[in-house]
């Protein structure tokens, strides 16, 4: 039997995974907390990257720009997103809100990907570079939000001709109708294959805790 997901060539992209996002006490916590304490959020992406690190495939870390005085003040199109960091200075450089959560920081042979400034990892950073020279095929993402930096990120890998798959409940939004979108309308037209986190660790080879 063929397996999908040879760790030769699987990449898992954890993408934002900051304190002011999934921590409790973060910033923007309080927004996304509905919806990732209903999907098990966090246990989830802590099975899903030692699931990655147990059949040997590559981990990426894809975080987005950490907040320094000045950004994007003198932009001419600053998107909604990045004027709400303006005002909130989420992901502060030096601040609790803009490290790791302690669970998903990296960890030797992990790869922490250039800070991306908008929603797509891959725009003005070195991701296609990093994967492209460790010979991955396949991108599994994971991480926050569902509706932006994860669609973003998956329709560019898309385009640039890897397999995409999208974790069901590794992920999370500010509304369940920001979750549908991301994984009934707007996820079937790019990726590849949709997947719970038991159904991706079962692909993998392995079995879930």
């Amino acid at each position: 039997m063929t397996r999908l997901y040879d760790p030769r060539h699987t990449a898992v992209l954890l993408i934002d995974p900051y304190n002011d996002f999934i921590s409790e006490g973060g910033k923007l916590w309080p927004r996304l907390a509905p919806v990732a304490t209903e999907v098990g959020l966090v246990d989830n992406l802590r099975t899903v990257t030692a699931a990655a690190r147990g059949i040997g495939a590559r981990l990426l870390i894809v975080p987005h720009r950490r907040w320094e005085p000045g950004d994007y003040e003198s932009w001419r199109h600053p998107n909604p997103t990045q004027r709400g960091i303006m005002e909130r200075h989420s992901f502060a450089r030096g601040t609790w809100g803009g490290e790791f959560h302690p669970d998903l920081a990296p960890q030797p042979g992990d790869i922490v990907v250039h800070e991306h400034w908008a929603q797509s990892g891959f725009a003005n950073t070195d991701l296609d570079f990093q994967l492209k020279q460790h010979g991955i095929t396949h991108v599994v993402l994971i991480g926050v939000l569902a509706n932006t930096c994860l669609e973003s990120t998956g329709r560019f890998a898309m385009e640039l001709g890897y397999h995409v798959t999208l974790v069901r409940d590794a992920t999370a939004a500010f509304s369940p109708e920001m979750m549908y979108a991301a994984h009934e309308l707007n996820g079937p037209t790019f990726a590849h294959a949709i997947r719970t986190t038991e159904e991706l660790v079962e692909a993998f080879g392995l079995t879930a805790a």
